[in-house]
């Protein structure tokens, strides 16, 4: 593009060559930038921002999911070789929300502890990367961020209300008819949603019905269904229609990595 820009300028005048090299500083706007670059972002150690950058770039790329990358998520939520997590909360949020889209069930180990974090956007992005990760150690630590008492962020429980609708177990169904008293509308409906994915009952937002239901009943789960957890997707802006430009990092639905869907 560059090379032909320049071919072409050779046989124009003066102002027909500002007009292409405004037309292509516009075409450079909407370019990110290269792999190599967002690489260099990610590990800069003393841009916070960068790092927070690079790592969401390459988490959106197409070969995001490489091995080398991956490992590079890993390590700023604290794997070896690494001595701790990275020090900026942002880099530890895109961090889980990259291994929430290449991981494996085992980095569940990595994010967990990001669900005690004092700042709501990292337990906010940690309760979504587990939507994505299926491993039962998560149950008990997102089912306590289910209530009031224990999670003031309305967000995040409404959250945790969704991602415990991968796991059929009772206790997790006791939470959820719980949560259903929540103050929160979204609280509530997030619950009554992950009711309704694993016994496949629709019954709204009232406890006393599925209170009912579950008394009536030895097999609650009997007629669960598929859950996928919550994904991105929209329309391309105008810009996104000019060649060249990437389109929206648009996602298929897909269940939970390690999870094996009800048949």
């Amino acid at each position: 593009m560059i090379a032909g820009a320049a071919a072409l300028m050779l046989g124009c005048d003066a102002s027909q060559q500002r007009a292409i090299s405004e037309n292509n500083s516009i075409f450079a706007a909407f370019q990110p930038p290269s792999p190599v670059q967002a690489a260099i972002w990610m590990n800069d150690p003393y841009d916070a921002d960068k790092r927070y950058r690079g790592t969401n770039l390459l988490a959106n790329a197409p070969f995001g999911g490489e091995d080398v990358y991956v490992k590079a998520y890993r390590i700023k939520l604290g794997a070896p070789p690494a001595d701790g997590v990275d020090d900026d909360p942002g880099v530890r949020g895109v961090a889980a929300r990259a291994l929430a889209m290449h991981g494996e069930p085992g980095d569940a180990d990595l994010i967990l502890p990001l669900l005690k974090e004092p700042d709501r956007r990292v337990r906010l992005e940690a309760v979504r990367a587990l939507q994505r990760i299926h491993n039962p150690k998560a149950v008990e630590p997102l089912m306590a961020l289910t209530s009031q008492r224990t999670e003031e962020d309305v967000d995040v429980r409404a959250e945790a209300c969704v991602a415990l609708g991968q796991y059929a177990e009772r206790r997790v169904m006791n939470v959820l008819i719980a949560a259903l008293n929540d103050d929160s509308l979204v609280v509530q409906r997030s619950a009554s949603q992950s009711l309704s994915t694993l016994t496949g009952q629709d019954l709204g937002d009232d406890p006393a019905a599925w209170v009912r239901f579950s008394d009536s009943t030895q097999t609650p789960f009997a007629g669960r269904r598929a859950f996928v957890p919550p994904f991105f997707a929209r329309d391309k802006y105008w810009f996104e229609h000019i060649p060249f430009v990437p389109p929206p990092p648009n996602e298929r639905p897909a269940p939970p990595i390690g999870m094996d869907q009800p048949a």
